[in-house]
């Protein structure tokens, strides 16, 4: 099925104009929609607040009365408008103190766009079931240049009956936290009853500023202007009593390598919607549970002391025995490797190799027998940086890599496997007539199976966002005459198929079409 499709009509599609205007499509993503169940519903607003300066919006919720749950699912949306002039911003919503969405915003058109996101977030349940205060961050600025007032709708939609199979029990949050950005140190209580234990790391870097862009910065003896003493290998660490190690996902916000006119109608992937970084800490909980919270530590590898510019906001998701009131154990082993890092220089020019391994192993005494955990993570990353006089061109080859398994052998054993690829290919040139053209393909790759007891699921993920834009440097707004094409492909294939290609040109789409 092949659809041609604008925003407000298929004659955009079909005649595409020469260049971009005041005017383009409304951003949306090859993503698959959430599938809803059928039947009854309930739907609170959250959030409805124009955001106008760095003030968070504080709010509140309560669970609909006449959906009190157990939810079979509960879906968060995000409605949002702009117009006018405005950067890309980065937004966090939380219930409580526990983080349950993150996203960065589309740049508008002077005539202005509208977007949705949604988000599954029925592993939330206990947090969602009873009063929570809301807050949500999206610093903006507004003045005579930055005329974009981001008007932002959140509703929780909830959808009655029973709760699914492996929804944890409790959700957590990171308490006592005594530093912020890059290194935090905070603890977490668990149930004494708890045989299960993930942690989630909203891992991003942010906020301007050349770790914004982690990945295109350079030892300080280059010269490049994005210095890190280290070079650009971040990852991201749980320590202190738990531990994990993690590739930080190499996110691309909407106004990112010195070319909007990229992303207007078609963000890359994981724009809109920023995913938790996920640890299994499952080998350490039997000594979690004696009442005395534990000390956490979240920090970003190569991130200089006293650098800014990276959130890590962590919570932790707790699975119960309801058999049992206290649950024992021990960490049998753990093992962090050392780093296997190599990066070298020469003139105009950054090589890195690095590598990282992690395994741990435990159990738990539970009331269906001895439960025995075993996590086996490897991390790594390729790239190559490239850069001519005046860092004209600026070119970007890299591959990070983030494999893992988690074995339970007991009650009800299970082996989950999820082998993530992420890859950026691009470059930054600016002619002689000054014109800057951005030509990039990023790639979001997974295979990931689980089999055990219960039901198993297979499936290998591929999204890929490719294209290239110009535009005229120095010039007011109308003399730019950018152009630009961009393409996104999401293909996941496994226990269902999905298939799913946008196109645009100059800001409209010439191609919705799907593959299955």
């Amino acid at each position: 099925m092949v659809l041609l499709l604008g925003a407000g009509s298929a004659a955009h599609a079909a005649t595409p104009p020469p260049e971009f205007g005041t005017d383009w499509d409304d951003p949306r993503t090859a993503t698959p929609p959430i599938a809803k169940p059928g039947g009854p519903s309930c739907t609170v607003r959250i959030v409805n607040n124009e955001f106008v300066n760095f003030d968070p919006f504080v709010g509140s919720y309560a669970p609909p009365a006449e959906c009190a749950g157990p939810w079979q699912m509960v879906v968060l949306t995000l409605h949002g408008a702009v117009k006018g002039r405005q950067f890309d911003r980065l937004g966090r919503l939380a219930l409580g103190d526990t983080t349950i969405f993150k996203t960065s915003t589309p740049e508008p058109s002077a005539d202005g766009i509208a977007w949705t996101v949604e988000k599954d977030v029925t592993a939330y349940s206990d947090l969602l079931a009873g009063p929570q205060q809301v807050t949500m961050w999206l610093g903006n600025v507004v003045d005579d240049t930055y005329t974009g007032i981001l008007d932002i709708q959140v509703d929780l939609t909830f959808y009655p009956g029973s709760r699914p199979t492996g929804t944890p029990d409790d959700v957590l949050p990171f308490t006592g936290v005594t530093s912020e950005g890059p290194d935090r140190t905070g603890s977490v209580t668990v149930a004494r009853n708890t045989e299960r234990l993930v942690a989630e790391v909203y891992a991003t870097g942010s906020g301007g500023g050349c770790e914004e862009f982690w990945y295109l910065t350079a030892p300080s003896s280059t010269g490049y202007s994005c210095p890190a003493d280290s070079g650009p290998y971040r990852e991201v660490l749980v320590d202190g009593t738990v531990a994990g190690i993690a590739m930080p996902y190499p996110h691309i916000y909407t106004g990112g390598w010195s070319n909007p006119f990229l992303w207007y109608a078609v963000p890359a992937p994981r724009a809109f919607n920023v995913m938790p970084i996920a640890y299994d800490l499952s080998p350490f909980v039997g000594q979690l549970t004696d009442g005395k919270p534990p000390q956490v530590r979240v920090r970003v590898l190569g991130v200089s002391a006293g650098q800014s510019g990276w959130e890590v906001p962590t919570n932790f998701l707790a699975w119960r025995d309801v058999n049992s009131t206290q649950v024992t154990g021990a960490l049998l082993a753990s093992r962090v490797s050392d780093l296997g890092m190599s990066v070298t220089t020469s003139p105009n020019e950054v090589n890195v190799t690095a590598a990282h391994e992690f395994t741990a192993n435990g159990y738990v005494q539970t009331s269906h027998g001895r439960v025995t955990y075993n996590v086996h993570r490897t991390v790594g990353n390729t790239s190559r940086h490239t850069w001519g006089a005046q860092e004209n061109p600026d070119a970007l080859k890299a591959e990070w890599t983030d494999n893992s398994t988690v074995v339970a052998a007991g009650h009800q054993p299970s082996v989950t496997v999820n082998n993530a690829r992420y890859a950026i290919d691009g470059s930054i040139s600016v002619s002689a007539e000054n014109r800057v053209t951005t030509t990039l393909t990023a790639t979001d790759a997974a295979i990931h199976s689980t089999v055990g007891s219960g039901p198993s699921s297979r499936w290998t993920l591929d999204d890929t966002f490719t294209g290239t834009a110009s535009w005229t440097l120095g010039v007011p707004r109308p003399d730019r005459h950018a152009t630009g094409t961009s393409r996104q492909r999401y293909q996941l294939h496994g226990d269902a198929c999905y298939d799913h290609t946008l196109a645009t040109v100059n800001g409209y789409f010439t191609e919705d079409s799907s593959g299955c």
